[in-house]
């Protein structure tokens, strides 16, 4: 377990850095998306679409306010749009992780375990836990990407991890958009609302799977 924790905060690490890098410089912070997206706002459908969707697959890379953008995208863009934008944006930067810590994921894994047989725990681990892991990741930012490239390196199949991606990124880009396309400037409640209420849901499925695994080992 140790040795997959170790590995998981490594990449926590590195995503977290960017986010808070960029805070600091005042680049890709909610408010500055926001001033883009209306800017975009202007212009034909699918610039904007193509907009949002660069946005989403950049959190790959840059952490980035995703609920923030998937609930601008239904308000800019409405339903429809606005979630076939977020749920292509989710897609690509899912598929992309697991690609890339697929094929170059195993020289990092090596290096920081080099103990094969705590190599191979930490994949029967995650290959146990890796599931459901992916299906709250949305619980929290940045812990999507990372769940992503963990099932690239730890081997999970392809299949395997596309479906249960789809599982978790299409109610909650479907939720997300609704909530913004009800929104307005001067009425944002829905959009809080749902901000708060899918935080604490995914929250208390975490709370409950974490207190059933406890259980079990007992």
């Amino acid at each position: 377990m140790k040795s997959l924790i170790k590995v998981a905060l490594l990449l926590f690490a590195a995503f977290a850095s960017t986010f808070l890098l960029l805070n600091l410089i005042g680049v890709l912070t909610a408010e500055q998306i926001e001033q883009w997206l209306i800017q975009a706002k202007g212009t034909s459908p699918i610039y904007l679409g193509t907009v949002i969707v660069s946005l989403l697959f950049l959190d790959l890379f840059i952490a980035v306010p995703t609920l923030s953008i998937a609930v601008l995208a239904g308000y800019f863009l409405g339903l429809t749009y606005g979630f076939l934008a977020v749920i292509i944006g989710f897609n690509l930067a899912g598929i992309g992780g697991y690609c890339l810590s697929r094929l170059y994921g195993n020289t990092l894994f090596r290096y920081l375990i080099k103990d094969e047989i705590k190599r191979n725990e930490a994949i029967d681990i995650f290959q146990k836990h890796g599931l459901v892991t992916i299906l709250l990741s949305r619980a929290m930012p940045i812990l999507p990407e990372v769940s992503a490239c963990l099932a690239g390196m730890m081997n999970m199949a392809f299949k395997k991890f596309l479906v249960v991606w789809l599982l978790s990124s299409v109610p909650y880009a479907l939720i997300a958009t609704y909530a913004g396309s009800i929104s307005t400037f001067d009425n944002p409640k829905p959009a809080i609302y749902t901000s708060i209420s899918l935080s604490v849901f995914l929250w208390g499925c975490w709370f409950i799977y974490r207190r059933w695994v406890k259980q079990s080992t007992y």
